[in-house]
């Protein structure tokens, strides 16, 4: 690392922490030539390949945007949408690759969105799935429906209650 001091080519790294969960490494360097401490920032950057092939970096503003485009009206804040773009990232970074395709980051979108605002997740699917009919809405909330009730079936076994009819005797138990 050159030295932004005294331009001498080499520096000793006297200290490294992890910044920001991990995704940032600081390190303070000293150069031997002047002695002067500077610091640098070394980042992993992530990189999303659009449907063009045009590549550019990984944003969460970008994607707070196109959120905040299907929450408009919506009771979602900005503190979620801020959330939900962190969620976002953390998830295409843990995919390892430096590269990522535009269509998976708006896949990593859908679920997070779900489980901030149902109506919110509609309009961004709409777009984002390329909705062309009105079925396509409907399986859609059909998909919302059976989610919504799917953790009501696992926590009693069933998904309605049944009551015994009147006049129905208990069973008998042995004893």
């Amino acid at each position: 690392m050159r030295c932004p001091y005294c331009r001498h080519a080499d520096s000793r790294v006297v200290d490294s922490r992890e910044a920001d969960d991990g995704q940032l490494i600081r390190r303070r360097r000293s150069c031997p030539e002047c002695g002067k401490r500077f610091t640098t920032v070394e980042e992993a950057v992530l990189a999303v390949v659009k449907r063009s092939g045009v590549t550019e970096p990984f944003s969460r503003t970008k994607i707070m945007s196109g959120v905040r485009k299907a929450c408009q009206g919506r009771p979602v804040d900005d503190d979620s949408l801020a959330l939900l773009a962190q969620r976002v990232e953390e998830a295409v970074r843990a995919r390892g690759a430096a590269e990522i395709p535009s269509h998976e980051v708006g896949l990593a979108i859908l679920t997070p969105l779900r489980e901030l605002d149902q109506v919110a997740y509609l309009r961004f699917a709409s777009v984002y799935k390329s909705f062309d009919s009105l079925d396509e809405f409907e399986n859609e909330i059909a998909a919302l429906r059976e989610a919504r009730e799917a953790p009501a079936v696992r926590e009693t076994g069933t998904r309605h209650a049944v009551a015994p009819r009147s006049g129905a005797r208990a069973p008998k138990l042995n004893g």
